[in-house]
């Protein structure tokens, strides 16, 4: 793609697009432009737009790169293109008292090269969806988010998450594990609705503290965290988003929530083993397909 601050017009699947300011830098530390992001995305679709369709959309936009100014954007933007998915939900308890939300639903690769154009750097969703006729469904995703706290790093995570693994498959369930494409790390499982799932995870998390007091912690008082790792179990209330696999960072590098091979889990020795940014992504996407993808 050549770089260049005029307004592109391209077409995407049918869809008329302008693409703008495609030489504007968003990772100044490597020198990773707007128009690598859209070519990240675009070439990430295949394996990405199955974890993002159907499920109601938060991003978090960097229109000055990562390290400017930065807002999370739930409402579908004004002059989102009429073929744009969207779907009002009722949002209660909202901070800025509105009843719902005109949520944009990803589903294709047109839209997620507009979201890519917007500078929409992060995609995050929930663990439901919406069905064909925009009517929430129950969750069919369960999420444990691990989060370590400082010196702990996401060798602890790994550590944490086999543990995970392992009660989990005592109880019918099959984990998938993905970085976070910061610090930590999530591991998720198709979610058979035989509980409130916040209230089976948060269960689950505290059952591993007690069994593990010097590695886990299931609550989240900062005081208690440093060297453990915090199971976030609350990921899984339907009002909370999870940063969706495949998704882009605002770190100082394009790194990437990047699902892993349980190989990589056990074998991790230093932080930097599980720190993948977007080139080394597509690379690991020719080579394995999608690790995240449902048995």
């Amino acid at each position: 793609m050549t770089r260049t601050s005029r307004k592109v017009p391209v077409r995407v699947d049918g869809r008329e697009l302008v693409l703008t300011n495609l030489d504007k830098v968003l990772y100044p530390e490597v020198g990773f432009t707007k128009a690598e992001v859209i070519d990240y995305y675009t070439r990430a679709a295949p394996v990405l737009l199955p974890h993002l369709r159907g499920r109601p959309l938060t991003v978090k936009r960097y229109p000055d790169g990562v390290g400017g100014m930065f807002f999370f954007e739930k409402n579908a933007p004004r002059h989102t293109p009429s073929w744009v998915r969207r779907v009002r939900l009722p949002v209660p308890g909202s901070t800025k008292n509105r009843e719902t939300i005109d949520f944009a639903v990803i589903d294709d690769l047109p839209t997620l090269a507009y979201y890519a154009n917007l500078a929409a750097l992060e995609l995050h969703v929930p663990q439901w969806r919406v069905s064909p006729e925009d009517e929430p469904l129950p969750p069919d995703t369960l999420v444990f988010d691990l989060d370590p706290g400082p010196p702990a790093t996401v060798v602890e995570c790994c550590e944490v998450a086999l543990m995970l693994r392992d009660l989990l498959r005592e109880e019918g369930l099959t984990v998938r594990p993905k970085t976070s494409g910061n610090k930590g790390m999530q591991l998720y499982a198709d979610w058979d609705c035989r509980e409130e799932p916040s209230a089976y995870a948060k269960r689950i998390a505290r059952l591993l503290e007690k069994e593990r007091p010097r590695q886990v912690v299931s609550v989240m008082a900062k005081k208690v965290r440093p060297g453990k790792v915090f199971i976030d179990w609350s990921q899984n209330n339907p009002a909370k988003t999870t940063v969706a696999p495949y998704s882009l960072r605002a770190a100082s590098r394009p790194s990437v929530s990047t699902p892993l091979l349980w190989e990589e889990v056990e074998n991790c020795e230093r932080a930097e083993d599980l720190v993948f940014t977007a080139p080394d992504v597509i690379a690991r996407v020719e080579e394995h397909g999608d690790l995240f993808a449902r048995a």
